[in-house]
């Protein structure tokens, strides 16, 4: 695949799903989010012919009112697609978790939120193979 074609990004929908990423304890806290990370075993991984990166999001009330909610989902869910698109490794699953100041931080501030925690959680694949 080339490097400059995006990798398709399948989404985590079931609340098992959520579980298993939370059971596996591989956090990273940033001021924008929170990004929690398992990679794909036998137990738990995308059917053939999904995609190999999955992301689900979730932003609890105290970050705000629905309106706000969903603001900080949307805001979530570009940022994932401007950066764990074009740069996460395969086999991943990914949980983005809204905080508050997500709503109000500038969003190359939150690109770099989430591109700093991949990184650190060995999610992060600079140089794809074409």
């Amino acid at each position: 695949m080339p490097a400059d074609r995006p990798v398709p990004i399948g989404r985590l929908k079931r609340r098992p799903e959520f579980l298993a990423v939370a059971g596996a304890r591989r956090k990273w806290v940033a001021p924008g989010l929170i990004l929690q990370v398992r990679r794909h075993d036998d137990r738990q991984s995308p059917a053939t012919g999904e995609p190999q990166v999955r992301v689900g999001f979730t932003a609890s009330k105290k970050v705000g009112n629905a309106v706000v909610r969903n603001r900080c989902r949307r805001r979530l869910r570009a940022a994932v697609q401007a950066v764990v698109g074009t740069g996460a490794a395969p086999g991943f699953d990914l949980v983005v978790i809204a905080r508050s100041d997500t709503v109000s931080r500038p969003f190359e501030s939150l690109k770099q939120d989430l591109m700093a925690g991949l990184k650190r959680l060995g999610a992060w694949q600079a140089e794809r193979p074409a």
